[in-house]
């Protein structure tokens, strides 16, 4: 089991940061945790947020492992190493950003650099047990990120603590600014299915906070579920489809479904919903300032219950 495939000492004397290997560094190879790339060559140039950090004079400490390709939620990974959970052994790390969340829970960095496109950020956060935070969307440069092209895909921030996160945030992003929290900022309680496990914590938090809060549905969200798995499926093999042809893509592991399986008339379908859930969300942000609901359903998997990958999708 391993989270750092790459231990490196590259900048000043700031935080230390650990980014995961779909990121750039110029001079390695960016490999994505698949034998695929095992033989890609090294990177010509710093990814953006990369020089970012070094801009701010953050230490660059490791490259941290991943679910193959990024495409997974357990973190599971048959040939560079599955990450170890720090804080609940035995349990998944989750996905596909597993390292990077590992490694701040470990507390081997300040903070780290993932990727999230469907949750790649916000589940291993939750898994081990730190924050996560998936920005919006466009927000920081994915230029030197690996995919190239996604209309989903940010560069997201690990950390132990808030105010460390917000640093993480201010390193990659120069107009990152936080706003003053209303005085008694209005809950929405989105509905979800979640275990009675799980829902018991976030009405204990809820009530705890003692802030003004009101149930509120989104009619979209499962549909919005169902169109973002198509659009993922679809970009991821557009990226990522020749290398299934090398034989060397794990075959413990989710598979795109390529274009033969998403056809132009499920993605334009799918671009409708996305329009329709946005608006959604965006009129709920009008009633209320937060919208809360649990970042998983249920307790992370033992590392046994996910052994088959391609049986869980995120």
């Amino acid at each position: 089991m391993t989270l750092v495939i790459e231990q490196l000492s590259l900048g000043g004397d700031g935080p230390t940061v650990m980014v995961k290997d779909t990121i750039d560094i110029a001079g390695l190879p960016t490999r994505a945790s698949s034998q695929a790339l095992a033989d890609a060559a090294p990177a010509t140039a710093h990814a953006d947020v990369v020089q970012a950090l070094l801009d701010k004079g953050c230490r660059l400490v490791a490259k941290t492992s991943l679910h193959e390709l990024a495409f997974g939620t357990t973190g599971i990974n048959h040939w560079a190493g599955t990450a170890p959970n720090p804080r609940f052994p035995g349990r998944i790390p989750g996905g596909s950003s597993s390292g990077s969340a590992a490694a701040v829970a470990a507390g081997l960095a300040d903070f780290s650099l993932g990727t999230d496109t469907g949750g790649s950020v916000r589940i291993p956060a939750c898994c081990c047990g730190v924050f996560g935070f998936k920005p919006t969307f466009g927000r920081v440069s994915r230029r030197g990120v690996m995919p190239t092209h996604s209309s989903l895909d940010c560069v997201g921030p690990f950390a132990a603590s808030l105010p460390m996160l917000v640093t993480a945030m201010q390193a990659i992003d120069t107009t990152f600014k936080p706003m003053p929290a209303p005085t008694a900022p209005r809950l929405g309680i989105v509905t979800v299915q979640a275990s009675a496990a799980v829902q018991r914590v976030i009405d204990a938090a809820i009530a705890g906070s003692q802030l003004p809060n009101e149930p509120l549905t989104l009619p979209s969200l499962k549909a919005a579920y169902d169109a973002g798995m198509v659009v993922i499926n679809r970009e991821t093999f557009d990226a990522c489809g020749h290398l299934l042809d090398t034989g060397k893509v794990g075959r413990h592991r989710r598979t795109p479904g390529g274009r033969g399986n998403t056809t132009a008339t499920a993605l334009a379908e799918a671009e409708q919903v996305r329009l329709r859930f946005t608006a959604e969300v965006d009129a709920a942000l009008q009633q209320v300032d937060v919208l809360v609901l649990p970042t998983m359903p249920d307790f992370p998997l033992t590392l046994a219950e996910a052994t088959d990958t391609q049986a869980v999708l995120a």
